[in-house]
């Protein structure tokens, strides 16, 4: 069992290094779930002279006014031998045997905090000490509750310390140490009044009654010992502390041990509760109750741990890594960043991610609907069919066929594909541009630095705009290709009058007549249709050559060649991360630190078991 208390120190001493005071923050607090013994009284209570005979030395700051101005986490250690030394977390490898020392560096402490003046603070100052005569035990001491500021204090200091007293005591893991002294009213004590707040039931107060000695003659602390005044879930405790005198002639603690067992032991009135009174047996109670309260607690830190830290590593990962201090790990994360993207991007062409299906809904639906809409039938009216005809033939009628004004026909029809044709590079090319804007928005690693966020979009969009216009030069080629040669086989199979039972002596002439022409326009329209129907075909694979593979391929390649020229500084402005993002990375860090470190002390106790 001692281990336990052991282990509740160490994660106690851990939160302190890593800044988990139990503070309100942003961050998850472990301090909050581990089981405390808070001492609680007002000044003058004697609160500082209980702890001192559970300890057996002296070693607390002493004075007028708030002496106690910062928490003191107080964890005793029984050892063996007759060594006694004491040890500081903010001085890890120096011991203190000269108690005296420990008084004077508890308080240089306190001013290295709040400075000289008479300021409070939360963060708490740890202290161990390690002795044959103490129990295993922690204690936390908080300031004296006052009802008055005196001269230094600001006039907050009253509301300051009590509401630094609550923040402990009001969490459930917190046991209450209240002190009260028997000669003033119980009515009036300021640590009965608080912990009432907090523990209605009194079901986590100890109730500890100082300076019984010091009663008026004819009274005494049976009925509030006996817990008939005020009754807590758990027995009161009376002890006689040192008086200041003693204090004063440096009477040894161990004699005001045994002194005050004798005062129990001999005064009539409290004979019959001396067996459970007494600092000794006040330090056996809290360390076995301490005890039984973290092995009840244990499962639930342990779930509470493994839980926090699962959150901590997501958002840390969320967050991304910090920035690398050198040119080399800064172009490092830089290209590592770019990549990750590039992914990204790939895998909504290749439809792992949604998005690259729009690319193929504009081959399947848009182009072939833009080709069907194309007016073929204007172009090849009775008028027009005869006015190109005989344009093309001049002041030389065509003999057998007019070749010439086929060509005509064909070429002005095929012109108009041009039309579609860019329409479908430019909507691919959105296409494209969107998947980029989606890439950038899924890379996390890209949204905590703005700055290159930005640079990898206008790096994305140059290469497709340059894509773009490869692809619409290509693409028109094919179309300009088709104008530029015609399918002979097409005319080769057409039937020929002399085969449909023409006249060929008919007059020349008589070719230009509306049956003649409308044939033509017939014939033409045929190949152009034919010609969309390859191009619909054609179209895409020009495309998705120049674009989409083009894009997969090389969509950042002048981006990383720009980037080796870049020096440190250039770099860095490329990494311009919020420094609250900085900030709240390095917190998560420390936080996380704190909580695998203690996963690993709970093991370790689990394991030894």
């Amino acid at each position: 069992m001692e281990s336990l208390i052991s282990l509740v120190n160490k994660l106690q001493r851990a939160c302190t290094a890593l800044g988990d005071h139990g503070e309100e923050s942003a961050l998850p607090t472990l301090w909050d779930s581990l089981p405390a013994i808070a001492v609680v009284g007002g000044q003058s209570s004697g609160k500082s002279s209980v702890l001192e005979s559970i300890v057996g030395k002296d070693f607390l700051p002493r004075g007028s006014g708030i002496v106690t101005r910062r928490p003191l986490v107080l964890q005793l250690h029984k050892i063996d031998g007759d060594r006694e030394y004491a040890e500081f977390m903010h001085l890890p490898r120096k011991r203190f045997t000269d108690f005296a020392l420990v008084r004077k560096e508890i308080q240089d402490e306190t001013d290295r905090e709040t400075g000289r003046s008479k300021q409070i603070s939360p963060v708490p100052i740890h202290l161990s000490i390690y002795s044959p005569n103490v129990v295993n035990l922690t204690l936390i001491d908080l300031p004296g509750l006052t009802k008055v500021a005196v001269e230094g204090q600001p006039d907050s200091i009253v509301a300051d310390i009590e509401n630094m007293v609550r923040s402990y005591i009001e969490k459930p893991n917190c046991i209450i140490l209240a002190i009260s002294p028997a000669n003033q009213d119980l009515a009036t004590s300021d640590a009965i009044k608080i912990s009432r707040e907090v523990d209605p039931k009194g079901e986590r107060t100890f109730g500890v009654l100082t300076k019984i000695d010091l009663m008026d003659k004819g009274t005494d602390a049976v009925e509030i010992l006996e817990g008939k005044s005020y009754r807590l879930q758990y027995p009161w405790i009376g002890v006689v502390n040192r008086s200041q005198a003693d204090i004063n002639k440096n009477v040894d603690m161990i004699a005001a041990r045994r002194r005050e067992r004798e005062y129990f032991a001999n005064t009539p009135e409290y004979r019959h509760l001396a067996h459970r009174m007494g600092s000794e047996y006040l330090g056996k109670v809290m360390s076995k109750h301490l005890e039984q309260v973290i092995k009840s607690r244990i499962p639930g830190i342990q779930s509470l741990i493994n839980k926090t830290i699962a959150e901590l590593e997501g958002e840390l990962k969320r967050l991304g890594k910090p920035i690398a201090a050198d040119a080399g790990g800064k172009l490092y994360s830089i290209v590592e960043i770019c990549r990750i993207f590039d992914q990204i991007y790939k895998e909504h062409l290749d439809g792992v991610r949604p998005g690259g299906e729009k690319v193929y809904n504009v081959f399947d639906a848009q182009l072939p609907a833009a080709l069907k809409r194309l007016q073929f039938d204007k172009q090849l009216s009775m008028e027009n069919v005869r006015k190109l005809i005989t344009e093309a033939d001049g002041y030389q009628p065509h003999l057998i066929a007019p070749e010439q004004g086929y060509r005509r026909l064909i070429e002005s029809s095929l012109v108009s594909i041009r039309g579609p044709a860019e329409a479908a590079v430019d909507a691919v090319h959105a296409i494209l541009k969107e998947l980029v804007n989606k890439a950038i928005s899924e890379t996390l690693e890209l949204k905590q630095y703005p700055t290159l966020q930005v640079e990898v979009r206008g790096a994305a969009f140059e290469s497709l705009e340059r894509m773009r216009e490869e692809s619409r030069k290509a693409t028109l080629k094919l179309v300009d290709m088709e104008c530029s040669y015609l399918t002979v086989d097409f005319f080769r199979r057409l039937p020929q009058d002399i085969e449909k039972g023409g006249n060929p002596t008919h007059s020349i002439f008589d070719r230009y007549n509306d049956s003649y022409l409308r044939r033509v326009g017939t014939n033409v329209l045929g190949y152009v249709n034919m010609v969309c129907a390859s191009l619909r075909n054609s179209i895409p694979k020009s495309i998705v050559y120049c674009q989409v593979r083009e894009a997969k391929r090389t969509l950042l390649d002048h981006f990383f060649t720009e980037l080796g020229k870049k020096e440190a500084k250039q770099l860095g402005s490329l990494l311009d991360e919020d420094p609250a993002i900085m900030q709240r990375r390095a917190a998560l860090a420390k936080r996380l630190e704190l909580y695998r470190s203690a996963q690993d002390e709970i093991d370790a106790v689990a394991w030894s078991k």
